[in-house]
């Protein structure tokens, strides 16, 4: 699984890494954990708001930070 945080590096978005390798962690997956950067990157992915999260390159979360249980969820479905 490649989950990946899409934002500029701002304090929302290094919050949302934060809480996305919190839940890695507790659920006890293997998962690559990135953050892009790259503006142009996150625009073809058609996130217009940051900060957004994706799984195995499909956006899941967008232009919010999302709560360590909401992110666990979200993180189960792709298992």
């Amino acid at each position: 699984m490649k989950i990946e945080i899409l934002g500029s590096g701002c304090p929302k978005c290094k919050k949302t890494e934060e809480i996305v390798k919190k839940a890695v962690k507790k659920l006890g997956i293997k998962a690559e954990v990135g953050h892009v950067y790259d503006m142009n990157k996150i625009v073809e992915y058609g996130v217009m708001m940051t900060p957004a999260v994706a799984i195995d390159g499909k956006i899941v979360v967008e232009g919010k930070i999302p709560t360590e249980e909401e992110t666990e969820g979200i993180i189960r479905k792709f298992k």
